[in-house]
Parts: C-alpha cells; sequence; structure tokens
C-alpha cells in the first residue's frame, strides 16, 4: 500500500514518517508533500490508498484538499493530522469522509490505531469493488449465451413472448409489432470435413467466426444468434433490409468465402409478421434447409421443403446391415468394397438425398456398429472421459467443399467403418493389430496436437462409446489420462530446459491454456510446473 503525507513542515512529516509502524500495516510506499497543490499532483501520479494532511497549509490548504478528495478521488482514505482544535475542521473532515482527526502533537497509539482503522475500511471497500468487479466481467461473459437464450425461445416460441421481447428490447433495437421479418438458418454440420478439421473440439469459434461475419453485414438490419438447443445451428432475423433478402444472404456467403473459403446452405422462410410468426418461418426454414436435395442444383438459399418422388422407397441403411457383417466379418476388402458400392449404388438411384438422409443414415451407423462390438466389451459401465477431449465438432457428413454429396469422402467413411469393424469382430487381439492400439500408438505420435475423442472416433471409424470403453479395458485409463500421462511426461523433459518459457511448453505439449496445463501438472505430479523445474535443476 502507499501513503502521502502532507504538511508544510517537514519535521512533522518525518516525525509521522517514524511513528507510524508501516510494516504492521503492510505500507511499503510513503511519499511526501508540503501543501494541497503538491499533494494534488502526486496524488495524480502516484494513487496512494491512504492520504495523512495538514489543515492549515500555503496555497492549496486541507480543507480545499479534502473536498477535492471527497469529489475526485472518494476511494481514498483521508485522516487529519492538525494542531487546531476546531469544530469546523472536524465537521468538514467528518463530511468529506474522513476516517479521523488526529490533534497535535502525535501521539505514537493515536496515529497507528487511526492508519489501522483506514487501512482496514481501505482493504474491505478494496474487496467490494474486485468482487463488483468480478461480477461485472461475469455478467458480460454471460450475456451473449443470455441473448441466444431469448432469441432461442423467441423464434422456438418457448415462454411468454411479451415478456421475452420485452427483455430483448432492453439490450437491441428490434422491431415494432407487425413489421415484415425475414428469417434464414444455417448449420456447421452442412460443411465439409477438411473446414470441421481446422477447428477441432472449438466449435464455438466456428460459430463465434460465422456470427460476426453475419451481424457485420446485417448491422442495424437484423440480428444473427447461435441456438441454444441446438448446437451449430446460427440463425438470422432480417427487418427493413436495404437490399432483397437473398442478395443480402449472397453477401454474407461472399463474407464467409473470404474469411473460410467457404460458402453455405441458408434454410429460409418467406417474410413473416414479427414476433408472432417467427416460429413458424423458422420451422419453415430448417425443414427448407435439412431436405435439400444434395444431388441437384447449384442453389444456396432453399425456401421450400423437398420431397420425396411418388412411389419411392424408403432406404434404410439397417436393411443391408446382414451384407455388411458378413463382409466385414470375411475380412475380405474386396467383399467390403463390394458392400460399399451396392449400397451407394442404390442411393445413386434416388432422386432425392437430403442432409435429413445422411443424418439418419450415420445414426443408424453408429447403432449397428455399437450392436456389433458392445459383445467384445464386457463392461457396461462407459469411463468418463473429461470435457477437454469429450466435446468437439459433430462426426463430419460427406459433404464436398460446396455442400454437396462427396461420393468418394462417404466411400472412405463407409469402407473405413467396415475394415475397422472387421478387426473387432475377427478376435484380432494381437498388441501388434488390435485397433485400440492402433490409437495409443497414434496418441504417443500426435500429442501436442489438439486431439478430442470425436476425432479418434471419426479417424478409426469406431464409436466414441466403444473406444472410451475398450481403451479403459485394455489399459486401465480412460483416454484422456493416457493422453494426459503422455503430455505431462514430455513436460517434464522439457522443463529441464530453462532458456524454454512454461508457456511455451504447454503449448508445445498439446495445452493451449497454460493455467489448465498447470493445474493438470500438479494433479499429476504433486507439483506446479515451476516448482518441478526448481526442484530438478537444483
Amino acid at each position: 500500500m502507499r501513503v502521502l503525507i502532507v504538511d508544510d513542515e517537514q519535521h512533522v512529516r518525518e516525525a509521522i514518517g517514524l511513528l507510524a509502524d508501516w510494516e504492521r500495516h503492510g505500507i511499503t510506499e510513503i511519499d511526501q508533500a508540503a501543501d494541497g497543490e503538491e499533494a494534488v499532483r502526486l496524488i495524480e501520479q502516484t494513487s496512494p490508498q491512504i492520504v495523512m494532511t495538514d489543515m492549515r497549509m500555503p496555497r492549496k490548504n486541507g480543507l480545499e484538499l479534502l473536498t477535492w478528495l471527497h469529489r475526485t478521488k472518494p476511494d481514498i482514505k483521508v485522516l487529519v493530522i492538525s494542531g487546531y482544535d476546531d469544530f469546523e475542521y472536524v465537521r468538514h473532515t467528518i463530511r468529506s469522509g474522513g476516517i479521523d482527526y488526529i490533534l497535535k502533537p502525535v501521539e505514537p497509539d493515536s496515529l497507528n490505531e487511526a492508519l489501522s482503522k483506514a487501512v482496514h475500511t481501505w482493504q474491505l471497500e478494496e474487496e467490494k469493488r474486485q468482487r463488483i468487479t468480478t461480477q461485472n466481467i461475469e455478467m458480460n461473459q454471460m450475456t451473449p449465451f443470455y441473448m441466444d437464450r431469448l432469441l432461442s425461445d423467441l423464434v422456438s416460441g418457448y415462454g411468454n413472448r411479451e415478456s421475452v421481447v420485452s427483455q430483448l428490447r432492453n439490450r437491441i433495437r428490434l422491431p415494432e409489432a407487425g413489421t415484415v421479418c425475414n428469417v434464414a438458418v444455417l448449420s456447421d454440420v452442412q460443411f465439409d470435413e477438411a473446414l470441421l478439421s481446422k477447428f477441432r473440439n472449438r466449435r464455438h469459434l466456428l460459430s463465434f467466426t460465422l456470427i460476426n461475419i453475419c451481424n457485420e453485414l446485417l448491422k442495424d438490419q437484423g440480428v444473427a444468434f447461435r441456438h441454444s438447443d441446438k448446437p451449430g445451428e446460427i440463425i438470422l432475423l432480417c427487418w427493413h433490409p436495404r437490399l432483397p433478402f437473398n442478395d443480402l444472404l449472397g453477401r454474407i456467403n461472399d463474407g464467409f468465402f473470404s474469411t473460410l473459403r467457404r460458402r453455405c446452405h441458408f434454410g429460409a422462410a418467406e417474410a413473416s409478421a414479427f414476433p408472432n410468426d417467427l416460429p413458424k418461418a423458422y420451422q419453415n426454414a430448417v425443414q427448407a434447409l435439412f431436405s435439400r436435395n444434395l444431388l441437384t442444383g447449384t442453389c444456396r438459399i432453399h425456401r421450400e421443403r423437398a420431397v420425396d418422388s411418388e412411389g419411392s422407397r424408403t432406404l434404410r441403411l439397417s436393411s443391408y446391415e446382414e451384407k455388411f457383417k458378413l463382409a466385414a466379418l470375411s475380412g475380405s476388402k474386396e467383399r467390403m468394397e463390394a458392400a460399399t458400392e451396392e449400397w451407394l449404388q442404390d442411393v445413386r438411384d434416388r432422386d432425392l438425398v437430403s442432409p435429413e438422409h445422411l443424418l439418419r443414415w450415420n445414426s443408424e451407423w453408429d447403432w449397428i456398429q455399437y450392436h456389433w462390438t458392445e459383445s467384445e466389451v464386457k463392461s457396461t459401465q462407459e469411463p468418463i472421459e473429461d470435457a477437454e477431449i469429450s466435446q468437439d465438432l459433430p462426426s463430419a457428413l460427406p459433404f464436398s467443399e460446396e455442400g454437396m454429396i462427396c461420393w468418394d469422402r462417404w466411400r472412405e467413411q463407409i469402407s473405413g467403418r467396415l475394415h475397422a469393424a472387421s478387426r473387432v469382430l475377427t478376435q484380432i487381439h494381437s498388441k501388434d493389430n488390435h485397433i485400440i492400439h492402433d490409437i495409443a500408438h497414434y496418441l504417443e505420435h500426435h500429442y501436442h496436437e489438439e486431439i478430442s475423442l470425436q476425432q479418434i472416433a471419426g479417424r478409426f471409424f469406431l464409436s466414441r462409446e466403444y473406444i472410451s470403453r475398450k481403451f479403459k479395458q485394455e489399459f486401465g485409463v480412460t483416454l484422456s489420462d493416457f493422453l494426459g500421462r503422455i503430455r505431462i511426461n514430455k513436460a517434464k523433459t522439457l522443463l529441464l530446459n530453462p532458456q524454454i518459457r512454461i508457456a511455451q511448453i504447454a503449448e508445445m505439449v498439446g495445452y493451449q491454456d497454460e493455467k489448465y496445463f498447470s493445474k493438470v501438472f500438479k494433479k499429476m505430479e504433486g507439483f506446479t510446473p515451476n516448482e518441478y523445474r526448481k526442484k530438478h535443476m537444483n
């Protein structure tokens, strides 16, 4: 803490400096000023927590200094040390928020008692200020999530519409009731694997980038936000557009391309009245986006729900399960490729394949593989993986950069699933061949990268549940603990080099957050990285 002593007599200032027990009060900096004007200059420069001042001084006296402090620096605690037992001086001190009025000659006990009171009062108020600051930071951090929640409720028709609109109007500009409002929807599940892989387990960063571009172009014409209940879905509301809505979406797509080298597909609804017609318009936009035909057309704005032609049969992956399982059990690459091609040809023969179909078939694949492999894992309890490795973007669907079906990628995904299933179903349990040991080998060589359970599942074409349970069965630890141990062991070696900063080491072994790295390190080793370095360097 810092204290400023203000008195026109140097011997008084020096006496106060000798009588006060500065160390006991935690005061390390003591400045002096000969009058109020010099005090103001020093206060502006050094920001002391406590000011101890005389009342009668040349130029700016104590009364004027107290008035200035009370008006401009109310957090500073003031002690008056005066040779005058004047009621007006005492009253002015109290009115200006002074802590105490001490008469000269100064008694050490009285001085230290007043100083202790001033320090204690300042510390209590500082703790309160810190709490308020922390609360404000937390509120500012939570505001976007709160806004997303309110806007999501508005378009989904949840809660009391009038109350939701009223809360939103306090924070953002909204159109008047009955105003024509356009709705558009996009989803990150309809991007290709190459783009999704760049964001790894940072789905929020992709959404943040897309929303920023949307809001930059919407400006006061509307708002873009994340749907709170549907990860990866972004909704645009637009009113009073200065351009036709399709043209505005085209410009937003140009913004996406400049930043991400991708354009997206939008589901869009007919103009509707704000806010009553929003839920219906939103549902229409979602249906248009997820029912779009992936086989034909180049349009990126979809306004109508695509439907199967009359007489078109429903194609279900489950009806091919026996063929796929026999191909996997055979272990024959040719049979697995033939089963894959038969499925893809049947899909090609359809006149409509939509994102809805791909999502459903992907879910069917997950269930089929889980059903095939569940007998391989005796335990029915899944090991708990930590959030860092469990959260991720969704499994990439076989999309091209243009958002249409990529047949080669889809063929690769299905073949990969069948080869992975083949290795499990045919009971290849040697350490050289077992797929779980392949995963362990991958972790040992890619520990420095951002790794997620979903990424591993996609790379090895197995379900996350199977990998988690089988990994725990094979190695006795969860996949995330196994990866953490590899990273910390590498970090221990790097810590022996004093030239490498701890923040750099954290990044080198796969942790982007130095604090999180230190937390994991201490949990595993019992020391912080810095303590470990000092101990072993000594």
